[in-house]
């Protein structure tokens, strides 16, 4: 084994335990607390709840329909329009029996008796402009209420966007990507189909049925009394449905949530998966989360299968009610026949919006279910909050102090008991030390991913708690083992270390990494797209890529968390000498098991426990006895 590859044991644990194992008494903690109590949506788990208490699912109700009316009020002078145009197309739909019953019983008698044609031709020439109407106006209201509910959409994905994108590490560490992709697509998809469609159905519904009652009591008072005897088995179906869909919807939220979390880590893990044969555990596991997606939804099926047929046995025996009754005041002569017809007609019309409002149920659970879990997201608070007062500091030199710092990612486990630790600046710092001695958590707490938990991280002075944060990340740059590439160019990637750089600065950073040569062999050089046939680079040119990034940033401190881990030899001496260079006039961080990465830096760091246990020049530490001179000893008995 060359001398390069001998590394030092590398860290693997340590991780974040999650958001919800923050310790509640840091005083990070309360102050990035919401005003009011949350409902986590997630289970002890990380796993999504559906088993709400009635109180958990009232507050999430009020919770959501906050958020909607939050999105609607920017909206209000077209809800207007578009509730001045639904009432009049709606009152113009349900006139329609009306006029057919008065040309019944008097414009057709005249015609009869008086050969009087001017009242059949007012009321057909009436029924036609109204019918016209109609539909101009319902036309109308659709195309208003689709840029309604598009508006409201755009402003929702962005907000779900905008939000995630602000969150702390520690969300995203437990929130995984999965349930944040099925935020934006499956649950927003169904918000989208009930504003799309549903909304529609909803209030024309609700409305017609309104005007339909009201113009059947006006045309005949008894058949009144009828319609609202049936209203009672009505409201109790409408009531056994909501209770029992509520449930049901939910389940399917949640069952459709984990079909896509399986399904996406399966794929980001693919490697992984493949690597370790875990494809039949896999299809086992997958097929298991489906058939609970099956089964959810056959419940919703069976649900609407006992609720279509009742509503619809209540509709045709309330009709039957009517006309048995109309029937029997025509032969005693106190109910014209045009009149009953046209009460029949609204009898029969007033149970088919029933149908559809059904429907619009069935989306609007399906929707609510959805809006609970993104409002559950946008609830969230980052555990980093932003200061209130930002200290501004333009000219960093780079100096960086942990004073009497205490941190755990839960109660349960302190990673860093008691740390006080003084980087003077432009010193570089190599950081070793076995498995959980907490590293990487001292490299997060300098760029501030966490805040610590009792003590303050200061960056010339200043606690980073109260640092501008564009003046933060701008002088403190992180580069991880984790080399990520976003669509588009090569020159792309590199400039996002410097939005708005040159095409020579760009070249310039890669050169002083040893990144120039492979970029220019791709096929379209610095223009190559990284995520295309052909310009896709192996995890070593990656790490190259990032580290020309974090070259072009320029930063006053640099961390470096096992960012030479993916190198290859060459391509690791290439970066070697570009290290040397960038080091200069800087304070650098480096968490590093490749002996040759840690003997460029100035003091070694070797840690256990979250304590420092051993701190001097490579050459004095390797002299000693220590667990660094111990480490060394191995790795040089290895090469023998």
């Amino acid at each position: 084994m060359s001398q390069q590859e001998q590394q030092l044991p590398v860290e693997t644990s340590g991780q974040p335990g999650g958001a919800a194992s923050v310790p509640q008494d840091a005083p990070e903690a309360q102050a990035s607390a919401p005003i009011t109590a949350s409902i986590t949506t997630l289970g002890v788990r990380g796993e999504e709840r559906d088993d709400f208490t009635k109180a958990e699912s009232k507050r999430l109700r009020r919770r959501s329909l906050a958020l909607l009316g939050s999105l609607a009020a920017p909206l209000k002078a077209r809800l207007v329009l578009l509730g001045i145009v639904v009432v009049v197309s709606t009152a113009g739909t349900v006139a329609g029996p009306a006029l057919i019953a008065w040309g019944i019983d008097n414009a057709l008698p005249a015609v009869l008796d008086r050969n009087d044609w001017v009242p059949a031709f007012g009321v057909v020439a009436t029924y036609i402009v109204v019918a016209i109407a109609g539909a101009v106006l319902t036309a109308w209201y659709t195309v208003l209420a689709a840029r309604i509910s598009q508006a409201i959409l755009f402003d929702l994905r962005k907000r779900v966007f905008l939000h995630t994108q602000r969150l702390s590490l520690e969300f995203h560490e437990t929130y995984t990507s999965g349930r944040i992709i099925s935020r934006q697509t499956s649950d927003l998809d169904s918000i989208r189909e009930l504003l799309d469609s549903g909304l529609n159905q909803l209030i024309q519904g609700v409305l017609y049925m309104v005007f339909t009652a009201i113009a059947l009591v006006a045309l005949d008072p008894t058949s009144g009394l009828v319609l609202a005897v049936s209203l009672v088995p009505l409201w109790f179906l409408i009531r056994w449905f909501q209770s029992n869909s509520q449930t049901l919807f939910r389940a399917t939220r949640v069952t459709s949530a984990r079909v896509i979390v399986h399904f996406v880590e399966t794929m980001t893990g693919i490697r992984a998966v493949q690597a370790f044969r875990k494809e039949s555990r896999n299809r086992d596991e997958y097929g298991g989360y489906v058939e609970d997606y099956r089964v959810a939804n056959t419940k919703v099926f069976n649900l609407f299968g006992t609720f279509d047929p009742v509503l619809v046995l209540i509709g045709n025996v309330t009709l039957a009610a009517v006309v048995v009754v109309g029937g029997f005041r025509i032969v005693g002569g106190s109910l014209e026949v045009g009149a009953l017809l046209a009460v029949a007609l609204y009898a029969k019309r007033f149970f088919d919006p029933a149908q559809e409002l059904a429907m619009f149920y069935n989306g609007y659970q399906s929707a609510s279910a959805a809006m609970e879990k993104i409002s559950g997201v946008l609830e969230e608070r980052p555990s980093v909050p932003d200061p209130v007062k930002p200290v501004h500091l333009p000219d960093a030199s780079g100096r960086m102090d942990f004073d009497d710092v205490e941190f755990a990612y839960n109660a349960d486990k302190v990673v860093l008991p008691e740390f006080d630790l003084h980087i003077p600046a432009g010193q570089t710092i190599a950081l070793v030390g076995s498995t959980g001695a907490g590293k990487s958590t001292l490299a997060k707490l300098m760029a501030r991913f966490y805040d610590p938990s009792r003590g303050s991280v200061r960056l010339d002075g200043v606690d980073l708690r109260d640092l501008d944060p564009k003046d933060m990340r701008r002088a403190i740059v992180m580069v991880t083992q984790e080399a990520y590439l976003f669509s588009g160019s090569v020159a792309d990637n590199i400039a996002l270390g410097k939005p708005g750089a040159s095409r020579e600065e760009v070249e310039r950073a890669a050169r002083a990494v040893g990144a120039h040569e492979f970029i220019m062999a791709l096929p379209d050089g610095y223009d190559t797209d990284v995520n295309k046939r052909g310009g896709r680079v192996s995890a070593g040119q990656r790490q190259l890529l990032s580290f020309a990034r974090a070259f072009l940033a320029d930063p006053k401190v640099l961390i470096l968390d096992e960012a030479t881990a993916s190198l290859d030899i060459p391509s690791e001496r290439l970066v070697q000498e570009g290290l040397e260079t960038l080091l200069a006039d800087r304070t650098a961080v480096i968490i590093a098991h490749r002996l040759s990465t840690v003997a460029i830096a100035h003091r070694v760091l070797v840690m256990e426990h979250g304590r420092i246990v051993e701190d001097g020049t490579p050459a004095d530490l390797i002299a000693g006895t220590g667990r660094f001179a111990q480490l060394h000893a191995a790795w040089r008995d290895s090469l023998v």
